[in-house]
């Protein structure tokens, strides 16, 4: 067996010279670059020639990302920055066959951990993006390791802001503020690029509002909690309507500054994260950026709220008038979004496309994210010619009177009543199982008392009837699953039970409402029969009360809903946490009255809750309820 072939560092080295501009000529050996002081570009050489070796068969797989994790770690960023660059160009190296198996798990800990960790969000935040389009276009994408397969969020991203409202600022004239150090220059702005008047006051209630629902966008899953729903609702609302009245018309201003920012710092220009001090707030609602994202922001969270995930918990549903305001709100912010310059239009379609195009990836990681290559079908065989001889048609069913012989006359008979077996199967003449109402009938006409039939006679005492009838009642009848607590000394009980109800429901001419036997009088005490009650009895839900019922006494009751509390027996834990949600008195009662709704369930009446206001001493405000 010959020796392998030298690896040839002269041909690497005039290679490497052409491709990257190589300075340090002439180089006659590698120790020659080894025994120097190293810069960007040896390191360079270094790692080219140790993927030369790898083609050549010298040396492992493994040795250009050992060596470029070395390098990474021992360098600096800026000059981190120049050797990605070469890791960026050569990318189809790093997916052949002969490096990807060996290196994707090197490149994955390289870029990701280690380099990654030394990059400041803030400050390197174009490298932090070239490395994760690196690994886009380095990993294919069913690629499992890069998805975010159960759909978590990023809570680690909190929006700091101003909390308390004495050190605020918003309430001091113009004057003082610039006293403080915010001065305009001359000529920064003039009065056409001033923002139009703002027809809602810019306070600190709208500052905390607007960035308390950052909160929301961080964690979507709040929006499935009641409290933390209307709090949401409420704030949006305001939020939306100052967007609403607060047009952005002329844009020929911020056209020319951005304009200037383009040319002082080229092409690239990046927003990490807004400013959330309490000065920049009516300027920010002057800017059409800082308008799209958060309006892009709302429809991002209404598309996970409404949509299909394979992760989600079976609680985060939406009921009905949470689904209608996300589809009245929806078509808001697309309004805004066309009416915000400049490109409205173009950039409201834009993004509806982005949001469909995503609705195609959530499916497919539902799906569990299967392989976008079709694989190629299995190379079938060709099938042999048989050799075995041809039965003679009449056999067949094709001769001129197609019929098949079975070798009996009977069986032939039998065999050929129908032309497709199958068909004949679902014949409804091929229909054996009774219905309830003629099955039943004997044994409904029994169990009524006027017919003074002894219970020794009954159908129901035969077990041969009992077997064929729990058989018909688990095919035809939603009784046979329903949950009880009764319990059953004997299978003849538990059908006299069952034809009572069936009596009750069958279209028969029986006088149904005299069957009594003292299992229904047993029934009366049990869950079963009163959930049944409850069910037949339309009295107790026509008088549930109505979620505008509880908007209309929330707005009555005011800050005295703490006084109602005590008479609706809530525990001072529950009292503090309302308090704690909002600060809203209105908004507190209605919190007040859901979560006693919830604790009650059905016996949340209109009754009840009229006699605690009674009991409390809001007597004016059941007066104007008693109708509703």
């Amino acid at each position: 067996m010959s020796p392998p072939s030298l690896f040839d560092f002269t041909e690497a080295r005039d290679k490497f010279t052409v491709n990257y501009n190589y300075k340090h000529l002439p180089i006659d050996d590698l120790q020659t670059v080894l025994k120097r002081k190293l810069n960007v570009e040896d390191f360079l050489f270094l790692i080219y020639i140790s993927i030369d070796g790898v083609t050549e068969g010298i040396c492992s797989a493994t040795t250009p990302f050992l060596l470029l994790g070395d390098v990474l770690d021992c360098l600096p960023l800026d000059q981190c920055d120049k050797i990605f660059s070469f890791v960026e160009e050569n990318v189809s190296t790093w997916k052949s066959n002969t490096f990807y198996s060996a290196g994707k798990n090197y490149l994955l800990r390289i870029m990701c951990w280690n380099l990654l960790r030394r990059l400041s969000k803030s400050q390197n935040t174009v490298f932090c993006g070239r490395i994760q389009l690196f690994l886009a276009r380095f990993f294919p994408l069913s690629e499992k390791s890069g998805l975010n397969l159960q759909s978590q969020f990023n809570l680690d991203n909190i929006t700091v802001f101003n909390k308390n409202e004495q050190d605020s600022t918003l309430g001091l004239q113009l004057t003082e503020v610039k006293e403080e150090g915010m001065e305009v220059e001359e000529g920064e702005m003039g009065d056409e690029d001033a923002p139009a008047p703002c027809s809602i006051p810019i306070d600190y209630n709208l500052y905390r509002k607007f960035w308390t629902l950052q909160d929301y966008f961080r964690n979507p899953v709040q929006c499935y909690d009641k409290f933390s729903w209307m709090t949401f609702l409420k704030y949006s609302d305001e939020t939306l309507a100052v967007f609403k009245s607060f047009k952005l018309d002329d844009m020929q201003a911020s056209k020319r500054k951005l304009e200037e920012m383009r040319t002082a710092a080229g092409d690239h220009v990046y927003f990490a994260k807004f400013l959330t001090s309490e000065k920049l707030m009516d300027l920010q609602l002057s800017d059409s950026n800082f308008r799209r994202h958060s309006l892009l922001q709302y429809l991002i969270l209404f598309q996970y709220l409404k949509g299909q995930v394979k992760f989600k918990s079976s609680s985060c549903v939406l009921n009905d008038d949470q689904s209608l305001w996300i589809e009245d709100t929806t078509k808001l912010v697309h309004q805004l979004l066309r009416e915000t310059p400049p490109d409205g239009d173009k950039f409201a379609s834009m993004f509806e496309h982005i949001l469909n195009t995503e609705e195609n990836w959530n499916s497919w990681k539902n799906e569990g994210c299967p392989s976008f290559v079709k694989e190629r079908p299995a190379e079938t065989k060709p099938i042999r010619p048989s050799r075995k001889r041809q039965a003679p048609e009449d056999f067949l069913g094709k001769g001129p009177d197609r019929k098949i012989l079975m070798g009996n006359d009977e069986l032939s008979r039998l065999w050929n009543l129908n032309p497709d077996n199958m068909e004949a199967c679902k014949s409804d003449s091929r229909e054996f199982m009774p219905s309830l109402e003629d099955f039943f009938e004997d044994a409904i006409e029994q169990a009524d008392p006027s017919n003074m039939v002894e219970d020794e006679y009954k159908v129901v005492r035969n077990s041969n009837y009992g077997w064929r009838a729990l058989r018909l009642l688990s095919r035809r009848s939603p009784h046979f699953f329903q949950p009880t607590n009764q319990q059953f000394k004997s299978l003849a009980d538990y059908l006299e039970n069952m034809v009572i109800k069936l009596a009750k429901e069958l279209p028969k001419d029986l006088p149904s409402e005299e069957i009594k036997t003292s299992e229904e009088d047993d029934d009366e005490e049990n869950g079963d029969n009163l959930l049944k009650e409850s069910n037949d009895s339309p009295s107790i839900q026509s008088k549930a009360v109505t979620n505008s019922q509880m908007d209309e006494i929330a707005a009555k009751l005011g800050s005295q809903w703490k006084t109602l509390a005590d008479h609706l027996e809530m525990s001072e834990k529950e009292i503090h946490v309302i308090e704690s949600d909002s600060e809203d008195v209105e908004l507190q009662a209605k919190m007040l009255l859901v979560a006693w709704q919830d604790r009650e369930g059905p016996q949340a009446t209109m009754e009840s809750l009229v006699t605690a206001l009674n009991s409390a001493g809001f007597s004016n405000i059941t007066e104007g309820l008693s109708e509703t």
